[in-house]
């Protein structure tokens, strides 16, 4: 009874050790003979070559006397005298615009100019003034179409000339704008009486009508000679 189950394990033993050399002898034909004899070769990247090195600049003669200084420290720009002492105080400075000498100034008219800049040497001459005509001492007569009035009989008198229109006596001394829509309408003075009038209004009956409105002047027409005048404005209408 004992020798039976003896031999069962034993063929159990050797059907094991055989599963175990068949597995090894896959895995050993995997490794070795599946991949080939030559080992991997590592690829190496291509030379480069060295990269070119920087151009600089030769440093300054500042540069080599003080290597420590900063570019950024040699550039100190200034604005005004560096005393104190020299400034112009701002408060002192009036800033009023002085229209009468900018007037002045346009008026002035360039001189011509006698030197060209971008040539050497001496301008040439300008040209001299064209000699005025000289007129005869004694000019010939020019006979007119116009026959000589008949003996006996004296000329026509020459019609007069147009009524001219008598100036206004209005005195002009301000102005007023409406905010809502700014329609102007003037002040004015005949005499004693205050006439307030905005531009396309008559004044006076109908006499007078007033075409602009100016800050500093007024152009009013007289309907019955069909004339404008111009007011200027006065500061202080009782003065004038």
């Amino acid at each position: 009874m004992t020798a039976a189950p003896k031999k069962a394990d034993e063929k159990k033993k050797i059907a094991v050790l055989a599963v175990l050399l068949v597995i090894a002898a896959v895995v050993l034909y995997i490794n070795v003979f599946s991949g080939g004899s030559e080992a991997p070769v590592a690829v190496r990247p291509a030379a480069q070559p060295p990269a070119a090195a920087p151009i600089t600049a030769p440093p300054s003669e500042a540069t080599r006397r003080d290597p420590n200084r900063s570019s950024l420290a040699e550039f100190k720009p200034r604005q005004g005298p560096a005393r104190p002492e020299d400034r112009v105080d701002p408060a002192t400075i009036d800033p009023t615009l002085r229209l009468d000498l900018l007037a002045k100034i346009q008026a002035v008219e360039p001189e011509q100019a006698l030197r060209n800049i971008f040539q050497y040497g001496a301008a040439p001459p300008p040209p001299a003034p064209p000699k005025p005509v000289a007129l005869p001492a004694n000019p010939p007569r020019i006979a007119m179409n116009n026959p000589p009035p008949a003996p006996g009989r004296a000329a026509a008198p020459a019609a007069p000339g147009a009524p001219k229109a008598p100036p206004i006596t209005f005195k002009y001394y301000g102005f007023k704008t409406s905010k809502a829509t700014g329609r102007r309408e003037a002040f004015l003075l005949d005499g004693d009486d205050i006439i307030i009038a905005g531009e396309n209004d008559s004044v006076k009956g109908g006499r007078y009508r007033i075409l602009r409105i100016g800050p500093t002047t007024i152009t009013i027409e007289d309907t019955q000679f069909k004339a404008s005048q111009t007011l200027t404005l006065q500061e202080d209408p009782s003065a004038a």
